[in-house]
C-alpha cells in the first residue's frame, strides 16, 4: 500500500547531499540518556554487543544500524531518545566489529546476513514471552530485516517493523556508487571497511586465533579494491561463501522477501537517495499486503530533515517511526 508521506523536506537543505551529510558532519549528540551495554555469546562462540535504552516493561524496539554504524551513530542514538519519549524501550545491535570490540572470529556481517538478527531476536522472545516488539533497520541494517522478515514469514512475533533507505537491489546499488558526487562516499565507506579488515587480522593474531587470521589473509591484498564490486567479490564472497559479487547480491537483495512479509511494516524511501537511483524502488505488485510504502521527493540516504530554520534542524524519522509504531500498537 502506498501512503502519502507529511515529510517536507527543510529550505536550507533542499539538495540530497545537505540531506545526506548534515547529519553525518553537523549532528549535534542527543541529550544524555542511560544506556546498558550486554555482550551475548553467539552459537558459534563469538558475541554481539547490544545497547540498552529504557527499563520496565514497555514495548521494545530492536534497531538496526548501516554499513560502518553502530549503536552510537546519530540515527540510532536519537531514535532511541525519541522512543524513551514516546514510552517505548530499545535495544540497538551492533553488527560483529561494530561495537569497539574486534569479534574472536573471521566473521563480520553483510547485507544479507541474519543469523544474528534471529539470535537476538530468539534469545529476547525466551526472555520475555509476552512483551511486544518491533524492529527498525536503517540502509545496510534495512536490507538485513526486510530479508529476515520474509525468511521468518509467519514465524515472528512482532507488532511492526520500519525499514528506512533500504538498498532493496545490492547489484543497482553499488553501480550507483561508481558515479557522479556519489563517488565520495564510496571512497569514504570503502576506507573504512579496508582499515577494519586489516586490524581486524591483526587482532586475530594478537589472540592467538591464527587460524582465523589466516582466512583474512587468504583475502589478498585489498589495496587496489576501488569499488564495492571489487571489495564484495574479494572480501564478502569469499569469507561467505558465495560464488562471487553477483551471487551474493543476488542472494541478498531484500527486494525479493517483499511478497513474504507477513509483519505490518514501513518502508520509507527518498526518490533522490545517492546510495541508489529510483529503479530500486519495489512496485507495488511486488509488496505483501502488510507493507506500506511512503516514498518521499528529498531526504537523501537517512536524512529526512525538516524545519524552517537554519541549523536548527528537524529530524523527521523521529517522529514518523515512532508515530508509526504507536497506530500499530
Amino acid at each position: 500500500m502506498l501512503i502519502k508521506t507529511t515529510f517536507k523536506p527543510a529550505w536550507w537543505l533542499n539538495n540530497t547531499h545537505l540531506q545526506t551529510l548534515y547529519p553525518a558532519l553537523m549532528r549535534k549528540a542527543p541529550l544524555p540518556f542511560r544506556l546498558r551495554r550486554e555482550r551475548l555469546i553467539t552459537p558459534d562462540s563469538d558475541f554481539i554487543d547490544i545497547d540498552w535504552c529504557g527499563e520496565g516493561s514497555q514495548p521494545l524496539v530492536i534497531l538496526l544500524h548501516g554499513l560502518t554504524g553502530s549503536s552510537q551513530s546519530g540515527y540510532i542514538r536519537g531514535l532511541q531518545s525519541s522512543l524513551l519519549r514516546q514510552g517505548f524501550r530499545s535495544v540497538a545491535l551492533n553488527f560483529r566489529g561494530c561495537s569497539g570490540d574486534y569479534n574472536y572470529s573471521a566473521r563480520f556481517y553483510h547485507s544479507g546476513e541474519t543469523e544474528d538478527i534471529h539470535f537476538l531476536y530468539q534469545t529476547l522472545r525466551q526472555r520475555e514471552p509476552h512483551t511486544p516488539f518491533a524492529a527498525v533497520g536503517f540502509s545496510l541494517g534495512g536490507n538485513v530485516l526486510l530479508k529476515w522478515l520474509g525468511e521468518q514469514n509467519n514465524n515472528l512475533s512482532l507488532f511492526a517493523a520500519t525499514a528506512v533507505s533500504v538498498p532493496f537491489v545490492l547489484s543497482t546499488c553499488a553501480t550507483r556508487l561508481d558515479k557522479g558526487f556519489s563517488r565520495l562516499y564510496r571512497k569514504k565507506l570503502l576506507h573504512e571497511l579496508k582499515d577494519h579488515v586489516q586490524d581486524k587480522q591483526q587482532h586475530l593474531e594478537a589472540i592467538g586465533q591464527h587460524q582465523e587470521a589466516s582466512k583474512i589473509e587468504q583475502l589478498g591484498d585489498l589495496s587496489s579494491i576501488k569499488s564495492f564490486w571489487q571489495y564484495d567479490n574479494q572480501v564478502v564472497a569469499k569469507l561467505y561463501g558465495f560464488k562471487d559479487a553477483h551471487d551474493y547480491y543476488q542472494r541478498s537483495s531484500s527486494r525479493q522477501f517483499l511478497k513474504s512479509i507477513t509483519t505490518t511494516t514501513l518502508l520509507i524511501q527518498a526518490i533522490d537517495d545517492p546510495f541508489m537511483s529510483e529503479d530500486v524502488v519495489p512496485t507495488l505488485g511486488e509488496l505483501s499486503s502488510s507493507i506500506h510504502l511512503e516514498i518521499t521527493q528529498g531526504g537523501g540516504h537517512v536524512g529526512f530533515i525538516a524545519g524552517e530554520i537554519p541549523f536548527k534542524p528537524n529530524y523527521w524519522l523521529e517522529q514518523r517511526i515512532p508515530e508509526f509504531l504507536k497506530q500499530q500498537l
